[in-house]
């Protein structure tokens, strides 16, 4: 009854009288508990003290008793010695339950214990992601709240958002332009983040050793894998009309990455539009191919800009559990501080032996001091749109969508830092 009657009372108003009620509880059964205890062995010390005849001495008046001076010294100290370590003991006993009640009364915990499960989804080469998860730094941090953690792999960003709108998972990471394609299907989700940087070799078009392809221009009437709906979309759009031509010049292929590995070994395509880990890293040293592409020389500096990668979040987690959220944001961050220091030093290692250009050092220098994920602003939201609008021209979509409709981006001034 007294905690319906306090859920009736105003937020503020019923949190202030439970803590006011908790916390006089707690003291008045201190208290008991000291005086009591105290009162006990005080006379457990006492009595054998007084009836000790080596403590004490026979005084001649009457029949009374009378200690003598070590043993009144004696018991004094000892009495002492034992109120002191009560009231420490006591002391110290309310300072941890006072850090373990702010601790277990924080909106975090709170939102902690009501989610139980944080699901997240991430497609194999998403270093921010892999990081996070192989390090274990998002269990670290939510471990005390008694949250689970769980990951779940896809093979592409769409495929992710489509597990977001399903609710099969909370939170993921992946490619701007599937996003355009999944609000357009209606899907449900919202862009939280941004990375800051996209690596400028970060996808490729690849054709095969002996292909008698050379330039872009030699791509037209020739058939092309790429993951619909993904970056890889976009970036073969725009490569296109880099050279004058125009998606209806190519005959698409659509495969996932994996189902399109298979197929351009044994050459049933003449090109194939790629992103980490198959472009040239150690990941896909042994894959067959040549780069005729990449993203530095479609789009130069505005790489980041044009190619963005993305975290999404189901509604839920931005509506109901946004310290929750903050707390996610931060450790990819932190995933990602990691991961380009990582980076620079096996660099730095490289350059010592004269096998990489030093102005790569450079750029990883410049980063590692970085942030590794940004809030969504304006511009990134504005070049967002620029691609929703070109594949809208082109019918690849069924309708305009606006990418800055607050269902689905979240702009916000936090920078999740900590």
């Amino acid at each position: 009854m007294i905690s319906r009657l306090i859920d009736l009372l105003p937020k503020c108003t019923g949190q202030n009288i439970l803590r006011s009620l908790r916390s006089a509880t707690h003291r008045s059964a201190t208290y008991r508990f000291v005086v009591q205890f105290s009162i006990g062995l005080v006379l457990i010390l006492v009595l054998p003290l007084v009836f000790d005849g080596h403590a004490v001495v026979a005084a001649e008046s009457g029949n009374q008793f009378q200690l003598s001076k070590n043993s009144i010294i004696q018991l004094l100290e000892t009495v002492g010695l034992f109120m002191g370590g009560i009231i420490f003991c006591v002391i110290l006993d309310r300072w941890f339950s006072q850090r373990s009640a702010q601790s277990s009364n924080t909106p975090l915990a709170e939102q902690a214990r009501r989610l139980k499960q944080l699901k997240i989804g991430y497609p194999e080469g998403m270093t921010n992601l892999e990081v996070l998860r192989t390090q274990g730094l998002l269990e670290t941090r939510l471990q005390p709240y008694g949250l689970i953690v769980t990951w779940t792999s896809f093979l592409s960003a769409s495929s992710l958002i489509e597990a977001l709108s399903n609710g099969t998972i909370d939170f993921c990471g992946g490619g701007g332009t599937a996003s355009i394609f999944s609000q357009a299907a209606d899907h449900v989700f919202v862009r939280v983040a941004k990375e800051k940087y996209t690596a400028p070799k970060g996808q490729a078009i690849l054709v095969p050793e002996d292909s008698p392809i050379q330039t872009l221009a030699d791509l037209k009437g020739k058939k092309i894998a790429f993951d619909k709906g993904s970056s890889a979309h976009y970036i073969l759009v725009r490569s296109l009309a880099k050279v004058g031509l125009d998606f209806r010049d190519i005959e698409p292929v659509y495969l996932t990455q994996p189902e399109a590995l298979p197929q351009f070994r044994r050459g049933e395509i003449d090109a194939w539009v790629i992103w980490v880990p198959y472009t040239a890293t150690q990941a896909r040293s042994a894959y067959p191919g040549r780069s005729i592409t990449d993203l530095e020389s479609i789009f130069g500096d505005k790489t980041s800009v044009e190619v963005p990668t993305y975290y999404y979040a189901i509604p839920e987690l931005v509506r109901d559990y946004p310290d929750l959220l903050k707390v996610i944001l931060e450790e990819v961050n932190e995933a990602g501080t990691w991961a380009k220091k990582q980076e620079l030093e096996a660099v730095q290692r490289l350059a010592k032996h004269h096998e990489i250009d030093p102005s790569i050092v450079e750029i990883l220098q410049k980063h590692s001091g970085e942030r590794a994920i940004i809030p969504i602003d304006d511009q990134s939201l504005d070049a967002l749109q620029h691609q929703a609008n070109i594949f809208r021209d082109l019918n690849l979509i069924p309708e305009r969508v606006n990418v800055k409709d607050g269902t689905y981006s979240l702009q916000t001034k936090q920078n999740w830092t900590y």
